[in-house]
């Protein structure tokens, strides 16, 4: 399993599948985004998403876990 903050136009879900591959050969990968904000370049599809928060091109996401930052929390500014 993948796991990404913030799926955005797919390419570091690409390099990390293709970091995965040069490792080996896995039988599968998943993928799994806290936020998917839309506005693809790859044709890159999560199987698990968080919450799907659509937001335009020069919107900036930000996202706080309670383990790190004291709170849960997306920001979209």
């Amino acid at each position: 399993i993948l796991i990404d903050d913030v799926i955005y136009t797919g390419r570091t879900l690409r390099a990390s599948i293709e970091a995965v591959m040069h490792s080996g050969r896995p039988k599968l990968i998943s993928l799994l985004c806290l936020v998917d904000r839309g506005h693809r370049e790859l044709p890159i599809s999560p199987k698990f998403i968080g919450k799907n928060i659509p937001t335009n091109e020069s919107d900036y996401v930000s996202v706080f876990l309670e383990e790190i930052d004291n709170i849960d929390k997306i920001e979209v500014t």
